[in-house]
């Protein structure tokens, strides 16, 4: 083996190194909680809330009303009110990962 094919052996294995730790993170993190996000937007529907939290945002306080906590750690001040739907839909899919626990989740 040559010098030059040494060299490119070793960058290849450390690219291969690379890519595989910084894929490796995403690969092991869990499926979207899409279970969670139906049963959120069931929950907006059967409270004749959902196209009107599609087109305002959800209301922090409308949300907490109803059940929702926040979980330890997040800063409810630093988060947008109204939260956009897509931003609850979002946090629903999160799981465990999520700013809120949802008790039909």
């Amino acid at each position: 083996m040559t010098r030059t094919s040494r060299t490119a052996a070793g960058l290849a294995a450390v690219s291969l190194a690379a890519a595989t730790v910084v894929l490796a993170p995403a690969a092991a993190q869990a499926k979207p909680d899409t279970d969670c996000m139906r049963a959120g937007i069931s929950t907006l529907k059967t409270a004749g809330l959902f196209s009107t939290v599609a087109r305002d945002g959800l209301p922090i306080a409308t949300a907490v009303s109803v059940g929702v906590a926040p979980r330890a750690g997040t800063d409810v001040a630093a988060l947008p009110d109204p939260l956009p739907l897509s931003v609850v839909l979002a946090d629903h899919r999160a799981g465990d990962d999520s700013l809120f626990i949802y008790p039909w989740c």
